[in-house]
């Protein structure tokens, strides 16, 4: 096929929007409007072409699953298990440990998995204390087993939603609630027990800085101290001098030039002039050492102190969730910076600490923490609200507990009604929504925001990229190239490969976006090979979802980053084995219920 004008616009384009969701120079929904409005344009779609991804059931699912989600966790339904799950551990950090992933597991099957890890990440934050063992060992196994029972039905993740109405429109019909769990629940079950046995060996075991604050006298506070120039720490190892005269304080981490350091480096263990230290310890000896002007408050923070008379007051650190309105804007200019009850200390940010300068433009992301000072009757208020998640925090707002049975009966009303074929599933989501509405399962204006309009958008956006390619013939030139790689092998091969370029589409892409672009190439490949597409789409659905070896890769891996205190390379350490896991387990098992 040659490579008409047509043909290489929508290449173009594709490229432009691939480099910008790899870059995130500016937000996915912008991307996606800008992509419609270039295909437009460029006279590739019309109008009411470009626009028809707004009436896909596709997206009305997968926003109705939003809500539906949003009722479960905002009724106190997901916690209540949780709590009484957590329960059976008996104070044994091992079999919490088991506890969390199966019910991260049973959870993610069947709601979103963002809200479930969303919840858990505080839970796990308060186990590591109450264990005395690392957060870090836990939160990327809570990630991973989210992304795993996602692809166990169709309604575990937006990806499987999204295939089997994609599937439809190309006339190869719907996928079944539970057609997906042949394949997807062994692979789940394989990958639980290599987080279950290796997680430990391979995962970091990084301190946990904050531990959930009681009222106690012997409190201890968490802090970021500057070092001036005129301090008596330069050039002094910091742990026995506060040994010495601070004896509360605990050195975690030391940050030069946005570099972390281990407090148990000897190498760069000698203080250096403006260096920020990570402490903890007692009231007494922060307010002391800030008293003689050994160190002070970095940022430009006035007026913070520590002590009498602020024993309403705590040092809690705050996550950006997904759905968080503060998304992409600038830390000094959100709603804490303008409260005059809430003191910004501090933000950490994929493994970076800003200086004064860079805190003033940093923009915030998924996954960012920002460290303040606030009292203790504003905790109730951030609780409620969408914007942030407190770290230490494991009691969530529940609007009404009394609606939980109500919001079990609805879900198992919808399951019931989609995997029956009573109703298909955008209809009994949609019914499910309106039904929680009318429950009191949730306030439609304050659901909203559980929306996530951006993966919204994405989806609308990648499905006009992926009419483009088809209706220029792009898609078919892709698959005719993609094939030529595997030039004289068989079916089961290729198939290996889509999903391969999947799960590696999927590493710097979203599982989303990878599986409205890949589609359309997987069915043309199986058509040139003259055999049936439907295996090639069942494995989009488990390559795509095969995100494991980045934190950009899915939400969920994103969120625990900061927490979690990862490097980059901590996700190829699990990441790498779980990708081969689902790419070798899908290849095998995938042609023996659907043979090709």
């Amino acid at each position: 096929m040659d490579i008409t004008a047509p043909i290489l616009i929508v290449t173009c384009i594709l490229l432009i929007v691939l480099v910008l969701l790899i870059t995130e120079k500016i937000s996915v929904d912008r991307i996606s409007v800008g992509a419609m409005t270039a295909l437009i344009i460029s006279g590739i779609l019309t109008p009411n072409e470009a626009v028809a991804g707004f009436a896909n059931p596709a997206v009305i699912t997968v926003g109705a699953m939003f809500l539906i989600s949003r009722g479960l966790i905002r009724t106190g339904a997901v916690e209540f298990i949780s709590e009484r799950v957590l329960h059976l551990s008996k104070g044994k950090g091992p079999l919490a440990f088991i506890i969390i992933l199966l019910t991260v597991g049973l959870s993610s099957a069947f709601i979103n998995n963002t809200p479930v890890v969303v919840l858990f990440v505080p839970i796990v934050m308060s186990l590591s204390c109450e264990y005395d063992t690392s957060p870090s060992k836990l939160l990327i196994p809570v990630s991973y087993t989210s992304i795993l029972a996602g692809t166990c039905t169709l309604i575990g993740t937006s990806t499987n939603i999204i295939v089997s109405d994609l599937s439809s429109l190309y006339g190869y019909g719907k996928l079944g609630m539970f057609e997906l769990t042949v394949v997807g629940l062994p692979i789940a079950i394989a990958g639980v027990l290599f987080l279950l046995l290796f997680s430990s060996r391979l995962m970091p075991g990084n301190t946990a800085p904050v531990c959930e604050i009681d009222d106690r006298e012997d409190k201890r506070y968490l802090a970021q101290l500057l070092v001036p120039s005129e301090s008596p720490l330069i050039g002094q190892d910091p742990i026995p001098f506060f040994a010495d005269k601070f004896p509360s304080l605990l050195l975690i981490e030391t940050v030069r030039d946005s570099r972390l350091i281990d407090p148990d480096d000897d190498t760069t263990a000698a203080i250096r002039e403006g260096d920020i230290l990570l402490v903890k310890g007692s009231a007494d000896d922060l307010v002391g050492i800030l008293e003689k002007k050994i160190v002070t408050l970095p940022h430009g923070e006035e007026g913070i102190h520590f002590g009498p008379g602020l024993e309403n007051d705590l040092i809690v650190e705050l996550i950006i969730p997904p759905q968080s309105s503060v998304l992409r804007e600038r830390l000094l200019s959100t709603s804490l910076q303008g409260d005059p009850d809430i003191q910004i200390i501090a933000i950490k940010s994929r493994r970076l600490h800003y200086s004064e300068q860079k805190i003033q433009n940093v923009k915030l992301r998924i996954g960012d923490i920002i460290l303040v000072r606030c009292p203790k009757k504003k905790l109730e208020q951030i609780r409620t609200g969408y914007d942030y998640i407190i770290i230490e925090d494991v009691h969530h707002a529940i609007i009404d507990k009394s609606k939980a049975r109500w919001a079990f009966i609805i879900f198992a009303g919808v399951v019931v009604s989609a995997s029956t074929g009573l109703s298909d599933i955008m209809t009994s989501a949609l019914a499910g929504v309106f039904l929680m509405a009318m429950a009191g399962c949730f306030r439609l204006r304050d659901a909203y925001r559980s929306l996530e309009p951006e993966i919204l958008l994405l989806i609308v956006g990648m499905i006009a990229l992926g009419s483009a390619m088809e209706k220029t013939g792009a898609s078919q030139l892709y698959a005719e190239s993609f094939l030529s790689l595997f030039k004289g092998l068989g079916p089961q091969v290729v198939l290996s490969g889509i999903i391969l370029l999947c799960s590696i589409s999927s590493q710097i892409l979203s599982n989303n976006a990878t599986a409205v672009l890949l589609l359309p190439i997987a069915i043309s490949t199986a058509l040139t090979l003259g055999v049936d597409p439907k295996p090639f789409i069942v494995g989009i659905c488990f390559g795509a979802s095969a995100c494991f070896a980045t934190p950009i890769g899915y939400q969920t891996n994103l969120l625990v980053y900061g927490p979690g205190g990862y490097r980059f390379s901590d996700y190829l350490k699990m990441g790498i084995p779980m990708n081969l896991i689902v790419i070798v387990m899908g290849s095998i098992l995938i042609p023996l219920f659907w043979p090709l």
